[in-house]
C-alpha cells in the first residue's frame, strides 16, 4: 500500500527536522542513514506562484515570485495517513501539482 502525501512547510530547515525525526536504519557497512520503511521523500522546495517570464535570449522578463513555503512530497509505504506531526502540513493541490511519483496520481 502507498500513500502520496503533498507538505508545505515554514522552511528547509523545518522540513528536514520533521525528515530527521522520522525512524531511520543505518546500513552497519557504510554507516549511512536510510528512511526506515522504504518512503520516498522528494525535497521541491519554493514553488512558483507566477512563474518569471523569458524573451529568446533567455533574459528574464518579468521577475517570477516564489512561495514562502518548502514544499515536499512523499510516498509513504504501508501507511494509511501521514505519520504523527505531519498531518498539520498537508496540502491539497489541483490535479498533480508540479511533481508525481513515476505516473502516480495524487
Amino acid at each position: 500500500m502507498e500513500l502520496f502525501k503533498k507538505y508545505e512547510f515554514n522552511s528547509k530547515e523545518q522540513a528536514d527536522t520533521k525528515i530527521t525525526a522520522l525512524p531511520h536504519i543505518t546500513d552497519e557497512l557504510t554507516e549511512e542513514s536510510y528512511l526506515d520503511g522504504g518512503h520516498t521523500i522528494v525535497h521541491l522546495g519554493h514553488l512558483w506562484i507566477e512563474e518569471p517570464t523569458y524573451d529568446e535570449q533567455g533574459e528574464i522578463e518579468t521577475e517570477g515570485v516564489a512561495s514562502e513555503k518548502y514544499s515536499v512530497d512523499v510516498l509513504w509505504q504501508d501507511l494509511d495517513s501521514s505519520p504523527y506531526g505531519w498531518a498539520s502540513y498537508e496540502i491539497t493541490v489541483e490535479g498533480n501539482g508540479s511533481h508525481t511519483f513515476l505516473g502516480r496520481n495524487f
